[in-house]
């Protein structure tokens, strides 16, 4: 296959590419060639293709999207950060704007890709401790709420013009880096503990598990609409940080009081302080995905002894 990526050098993608560039063609849509060729020797990777693009904007890029098979739109900025006005502004634009130029570059195509993949994120449900949500449970209404339905509207678009879609509702994704990268330090010097009141549902899922589940959605053409990409057992921030310190043989003591949380992340810190209880029932009932590791335990454990 041919497939355009955006996000191609992030946490999912970088595996992504691994996983596909061996037996598929792929575009790497990159807003930094030189930062993706350093992630993506092209000494090692000879089918990848890396091509200048800038998320917001229409550009020659586009041309690009003519011809694929598939695109894959993992691109926007990063929820980890300090949310100022200004940066809640840029999260919203990269996705909701960023997605809009793709959708638009597949409408103009001659020759379409036959399917769009577009990450979103169950922050789409809000956040709650006493609710759990599938993927039929309404919208929340807070900001990432917001920013999740803007960001699917734009991507729901290409279903008008015939082209499959299929939306993955991320998790928490883990893997090395990303959330565990910040977590396990603190836990090595026997400075871990619960973040928060640590009440909070942590949805989470390995990064494994969302590679193999785009790439079933890329094969089966019979896959369409919406899924959590989430753990079939989510479970609390106690629970996350005594399962962690077990298998790092360190005690899970010293929670990170919120008020810091909040002087490092402002608004963002809500992400991690107000979680919410996710199932995926669409994805296993009707993708059939079967989970590389369903359970916490299995998946730590494989992460910490295999990849940090």
């Amino acid at each position: 296959m041919k497939i355009a990526i955006t996000g191609a050098t992030g946490f999912i993608g970088t595996k992504l590419v691994e996983k596909l560039a061996k037996d598929n063609q792929i575009i790497i849509l990159t807003r930094n060639v030189d930062k993706a060729k350093s992630v993506f020797s092209p000494a090692i990777y000879s089918n990848l293709e890396f091509i200048n693009y800038t998320p917001k904007q229409e550009g020659i890029w586009q041309n690009k999207i003519d011809g694929c098979d598939a695109v894959i739109n993992l691109a926007g900025a990063p929820i980890a950060e300090r949310w100022s006005d200004s940066y809640k502004q840029e999260i919203l634009d990269s996705r909701q704007l960023g997605t809009r130029i793709i959708v638009d570059a597949i409408a103009k195509s001659n020759q379409k890709p036959q399917v769009l993949i577009n990450a979103s994120a169950i922050g789409f449900y809000g956040t709650s401790e006493t609710e759990t949500y599938t993927e039929i449970s309404p919208a929340g209404e807070d900001f990432l709420a917001q920013v999740c339905q803007a960001w699917e509207g734009e991507a729901n678009k290409v279903t008008e013009i015939g082209i499959r879609l299929v939306i993955l509702r991320f998790g928490i994704v883990l893997g090395n880096g990303g959330a565990l990268a910040k977590m396990i330090p603190p836990f090595k010097i026997f400075a871990g503990g619960p973040i928060g009141g640590g009440k909070q549902w942590f949805s989470w899922i390995h990064r494994d598990d969302v590679v193999e589940m785009i790439i079933q959605s890329l094969k089966d053409n019979n896959i369409h609409g919406t899924f959590n990409a989430t753990a079939p057992y989510p479970v609390t921030m106690n629970k996350l940080c005594e399962t962690l310190g077990s298998i790092l043989k360190r005690p899970s003591w010293l929670p990170v009081p919120s008020f810091a949380l909040e002087l490092l992340l402002g608004d963002g810190a809500k992400v991690v302080l107000e979680g919410q209880k996710v199932l995926p029932q669409k994805t296993t009932e009707l993708m059939n995905y079967n989970f590389l590791y369903p359970n916490l335990e299995s998946a730590l454990k494989q992460i910490i002894t295999t990849e940090f």
